[in-house]
């Protein structure tokens, strides 16, 4: 299949300008992120090739060479700019870097880009001066049930998980403790390596120290040079009242560790909030519909409408009301997180038709039925004269 034209992917025309393509990929980018879409393969491809077009276009000679060429400019190079995959941590999902691009994640995402399950690091090197920039760990995820009393209240739960410590023995350097390791030679620290093909200039990790900048000559015996090890954690995780479905937590720094040492990814614990057996939520408002019987319903009356922990409100039903007519109960509903306001609750009323009468209760409503006219049905009698009239 033929690869979809790079201006086309943005959504730009030719002629756009590096402003345009850039605001183009910035959109577009927001849209189709991993951390916007997750689990969504579709999504996740889409944002690879908005990424791919964007490195190309967003760069004069190479734009330039793909202006005049087409694809063909890149096949035998293998490539443009040096994408990382979506490789992650397994169990876990995640990202791997994005070279230059990363910088319009910086404006996304606080400072760096960062995947739900596990970092979308920034690292950049060659040609950008300076050392490379250590990458900080990937981010891990995990889930969390709980009731919507639950939510209600608030509470905590336990979290056991294994992550990537850095090893206590080196301190994450990978290098035999009191030894350092060196800068490469090849990249000289940048972790990355440029080769000219053609009209451009392509970057690639470098394969001497597989993109990490340094080299280790004595690897530390613990982590056999990795500079990690594994580690179990339980944690303690708050949730707090008012909490609504799917809502993320943030636990900084305890995701995986870095490379050579460098800080820890965040932990995101994601809140499942179980089904309650008479009370289904809309934000922080509470609905419910109830069984309202007959009688109640004719005379008018009151009835007990049940709430959190066994409790109970009562409501005033007035006379001749009907199913489907809804009451609002103000402050009945679910806390507003990090908030003193509580919502609504919405209760819909369902008059229940009385079943297995006795001939003497047949006998009551005979007469009582007998009792009435057109102008106790007025539903009734306003869709016998619309019938007439069609």
């Amino acid at each position: 299949m033929a690869k979809a034209d790079y201006y086309e992917q943005l959504g730009v025309d030719r002629s756009a300008s590096a402003a345009e393509l850039k605001s183009a990929y910035r959109k577009l980018a927001k849209q189709y992120h991993p951390d916007v879409n997750p689990g969504d393969a579709s999504a996740e491809q889409k944002f690879k090739d908005i990424s791919e077009a964007y490195d190309v276009l967003k760069d004069d000679q190479s734009r330039g060479a793909y202006d005049q060429f087409g694809h063909a400019a890149f096949e035998q190079g293998g490539g443009p700019g040096g994408f990382g995959g979506f490789g992650g941590q397994a169990g876990q999902g995640g990202f791997s870097g994005f070279g230059d691009i990363g910088d319009i994640f910086e404006e996304f995402f606080g400072g760096r880009s960062t995947g739900m399950g596990g970092g979308m690091g920034g690292a950049r090197g060659g040609g950008r001066g300076g050392q490379r920039r250590a990458r900080r760990g990937d981010d891990l995820r995990t889930e969390v049930d709980i009731t919507l009393q639950e939510a209600f209240d608030g509470t905590e739960r336990q979290v056991n998980l294994t992550r990537a410590a850095a090893c206590a023995s080196c301190n994450g350097s990978g290098a035999k403790p009191g030894t350092q390791p060196t800068t490469c030679t090849l990249c000289q620290g940048h972790g990355k390596v440029r080769t000219q093909q053609g009209f451009f200039t392509v970057e690639r990790p470098c394969h001497q120290c597989q993109g990490s900048g340094q080299m280790i000559g004595d690897p530390c015996g613990d982590c056999r040079g990795g500079g990690q090890t594994s580690e179990a954690r339980n944690l303690s995780v708050s949730i707090p009242a008012g909490v609504e479905d799917g809502t993320r937590i943030r636990l900084s720094g305890e995701g995986n560790a870095g490379p050579n040492g460098a800080a820890y990814g965040d932990l995101y614990v994601f809140v499942n909030i179980a089904p309650h057996a008479t009370l289904r939520r809309d934000g922080a408002d509470l609905l419910c519909a109830m069984p309202v019987p007959f009688d109640i319903a004719v005379r008018g009356g009151s009835v007990n409408v049940p709430l959190m922990a066994g409790k109970s409100v009562k409501l005033s039903i007035p006379a001749g009301a009907r199913s489907g007519q809804q009451f609002r109960l103000r402050g009945k509903g679910m806390p507003v997180l990090r908030s003193r306001n509580y919502g609504d609750l919405y209760v819909q009323i369902e008059v229940e038709t009385p079943t297995g009468l006795t001939r003497q209760q047949k006998k009551h409503f005979d007469a009582f039925a007998d009792s009435l006219d057109d102008t106790n049905y007025p539903d009734m009698a306003a869709f016998i004269e619309r019938s007439k009239k069609s």
